[in-house]
């Protein structure tokens, strides 16, 4: 019997609370399970990710599971496509410095906010450090809940660029659908047309990634 190819791997990572990490994690998983068979890992002691899956009845277009320890992705019963990881804001913890070394992708999400520019220093120096055991990993920041139009977006994108870290060209805009699709234990892909924009967005982000 052949080997099951590895699954890819994208792991949101960002040692600073309120970035919108656990968000992102959850409608890009949703989104990837379009194209392949996805799962979302909660590696969060506080379990939004998977408290977010509990509040619907629908079901979601990817599983969702915890990892306590954190378990090999690619040995899960079912196939697996993707995986994505919806990491704790401690990045130093045993469990995100042992998944840095088999990531394909970290994403490294940041408000346009100052506050998020200068928290972003340790971080980059983290992913250096792991590249030089992962060569194949890629890693790039994000503009996560970005006002339409704001300067301040804008200068983020220069000044994110000075920390030797790519910064993705697609900004991720602030919308009141990802709270709603929150509330209702829902993937803003599943709200149809109200969802559309945010769903445009994400696939955007996917396909700089994959790409």
């Amino acid at each position: 019997m052949p080997d099951r190819p590895a699954p890819f791997q994208l792991a949101l990572l960002n040692h600073k609370g309120g970035t919108g990490k656990t968000t992102l994690a959850f409608n890009l998983a949703a989104a990837l399970a379009q194209r392949d068979s996805t799962l979302l890992v909660d590696l969060d002691a506080q379990g939004s990710a998977l408290q977010w899956a509990a509040q619907g009845g629908e079901p979601l277009p990817m599983r969702v599971q915890a990892a306590h320890p954190l378990p090999p992705a690619a040995d899960a019963a079912e196939p697996t496509a993707f995986v994505v990881w919806d990491c704790p804001p401690a990045i130093d913890s045993p469990q995100v410095l042992a998944l840095l070394a088999r990531l394909d992708w970290v994403l490294v999400p940041v408000l346009p906010s100052p506050v998020d520019l200068w928290a972003s220093w340790h971080l980059v120096r983290l992913l250096q450090q792991a590249s030089s055991g992962n060569p194949g990993l890629r890693a790039a920041f994000v503009i996560n809940q970005a006002e339409p139009d704001s300067a301040l977006t804008a200068a983020m994108h220069q000044a994110l660029r000075e920390f030797g870290l790519p910064v993705l060209t697609t900004v991720v805009r602030r919308r009141a659908i990802y709270r709603s699709a929150a509330l209702g234990g829902q993937a803003v892909q599943m709200l149809g047309r109200r969802g559309a924009a945010a769903t445009a967005e994400l696939e955007a982000l996917i396909e700089e990634i994959l790409k």
